[in-house]
């Protein structure tokens, strides 16, 4: 019996640790881990992560100081205005030009989730007509993009999107990225951003 519940407890603990792996990114307070790139405003209020387009109505990103591999990535995000964004990982960049794989964030049926290489092949998997509709417009959802070797995988309130395997992503390498799209008029709040590394 001692056995058994020895057992137990060291599967609950194990559990326990699993659980409290995945870290924040973001720390609700400033822009610390962070690096902008282009005019694009990025700033917090509130505990949030905002976005919204500048001046130049140009493309503008947030990306991590560190590199990621293969992570699960879990963040709330709530469109206002156009709201067209997106999430890259594995990631370059130069200027305002990166290079990597956006999991896109955008208004209705607008292929939230889905899977786009920037600067290279384009769309490489949109979710189907019918799950586009997991996304709740002008409120908070939550996504989660799962990269492991050359699969990615994304979740739109707990919902799959899409599943893809690709030769290219599995050689990329780089950091995970938060996109404001040219053209002005964007807003898009973020929170609760995490990362498990795998």
């Amino acid at each position: 019996m001692k056995t058994i519940l020895f057992l137990l407890l060291c599967c609950a603990m194990a559990g326990t640790a699993t659980a409290q792996s995945a870290k924040p990114i973001f720390n609700g307070k400033n822009l610390n881990g962070w690096t902008v790139h282009g005019t694009e405003k990025w700033y917090v209020a509130g505990g949030q992560l905002i976005c919204e387009s500048g001046p130049d109505k140009g493309y503008g990103y947030l990306s991590t100081n560190k590199q990621y591999k293969n992570f699960i990535l879990t963040l709330k995000f709530k469109q206002e205005a156009n709201g067209n964004s997106g999430v890259f990982i594995r990631s370059g960049i130069e200027g305002t030009k990166i290079s990597g794989w956006q999991v896109e964030v955008a208004p209705l049926n607008n292929h939230t989730g889905g899977i786009y290489e920037s600067y290279g092949r384009g769309w490489l998997i949109q979710p189907k007509p019918e799950d586009e509709q997991h996304l709740k417009v002008a409120d908070w959802n939550d996504l989660k993009i799962e990269v492991i070797g050359d699969k990615v995988t994304t979740w739109l309130n707990g919902h799959q999107m899409v599943q893809l395997k690709d030769e290219k992503i599995g050689a990329g390498n780089g950091f995970v990225a938060l996109q404001i799209h040219d053209g002005g008029g964007i807003k898009v709040r973020w929170k609760d951003i995490q990362i498990k590394e795998l």
